[in-house]
This record gives C-alpha cells, sequence and structure tokens, in this order.
C-alpha cells in the first residue's frame, strides 16, 4: 500500500466510528432536553460536533492501545457519557428507559440509513464506489454492534438502565 492510499484506507475505518459515537451521545442529549432536562444543552453536548463527545481515555488512548497489543484483533473504547439529572425529568423512571434508548436507537437508524445508501453507490463513479461500499458496510455492522452491545442490560450499558426503569 503506498501513501496515496493510506488516507482512504483509515477513513473507512474512523467515519463511522466517528459518526455512530458522536449521533449516539447526540441522541442521548437531545432527549434528555426535550424530557426535561437542560443540562446537557447547556453543556454544548447536543451537537453533531465529535470533539465534545470525546474522551480522551476512552476514544483515543485505550482503542490505539488495544489495537497495537493485539494486532488489530481487539477494539474497544467508548465516549464521554452525556451528563444527566434524573431529577429534571417529569416521569423520572420512564424518561430514563427512553434516554438510554435513544442512543442504540440512533445507531440501529443509522445502521438502516447506511444499507440504504448502500444500494444507490451503483450510480457513483467506478473510483469512488468501491470505498463508499466498504465506508458503508463498515458503518452498517458498527452500527448493529454498537446498539446490540448497549442494550446488554447490565449498568453502565444503556440496557442496564432500560433493565432499571422496567423492573
Amino acid at each position: 500500500m503506498d501513501f496515496s492510499d493510506l488516507i482512504p484506507s483509515v477513513l473507512i475505518h474512523v467515519l463511522p466510528v466517528v459518526f455512530a459515537i458522536t449521533l449516539h451521545e447526540a441522541a442521548h442529549a437531545w432527549v434528555a432536553h426535550r424530557l426535561g432536562d437542560p443540562t446537557a444543552w447547556m453543556m454544548g453536548r447536543v451537537t453533531l460536533n465529535p470533539v465534545p463527545h470525546i474522551d480522551w481515555l476512552g476514544t483515543l488512548v485505550m482503542p490505539l492501545a488495544l489495537y497495537f497489543a493485539t494486532s488489530g484483533a481487539m477494539l474497544f473504547g467508548y465516549a464521554k457519557p452525556v451528563p444527566i439529572d434524573f431529577r429534571r425529568f417529569r416521569s423520572p423512571r420512564r424518561d430514563m428507559m427512553w434516554v438510554a434508548a435513544a442512543g442504540p436507537g440512533m445507531n440501529l437508524a443509522l445502521a438502516l440509513l447506511a444499507a440504504f445508501l448502500y444500494h444507490g453507490t451503483g450510480f457513483l463513479p467506478d473510483r469512488v464506489a468501491p470505498w463508499a461500499q466498504q465506508n458503508l458496510a463498515n458503518a452498517i455492522e458498527l452500527n448493529v454492534l454498537l446498539a446490540v452491545f448497549n442494550m446488554i442490560p447490565l449498568p453502565p450499558l444503556d440496557g442496564g438502565r432500560v433493565a432499571v426503569g422496567l423492573l
């Protein structure tokens, strides 16, 4: 692989991760705001800018260390949790479940959007189509994985909050 192929190759993996994490966390913050808690809104976390959602240790250091330690066999990381004050909700138990489900719900929506867009890549120029197809395939896989993993009913995952609200 020459240097001119390096950037498109890296972007195939980085772009889906950035979109998935940013929109996942922004969905939590937006739903919390809509249900009565302005905490994340006031802290600038209802944004599509990925920078406020980056936790330097969990988003950058840990994934890079795992990647190099396992020769790319294992990756794991996390974003900054969205600050939420459940006392501000009108119905704390119900609203907590909606806020928790918003992130995985956004990941499922992104997976469906990527699947829809994947079918339109045939209209792209031959030089761009394979890159777009790989990028969208990675987005589908990553977003489904994030949605399923986050709905495992164990705290501090989103599924743990949903389970607590249901029980």
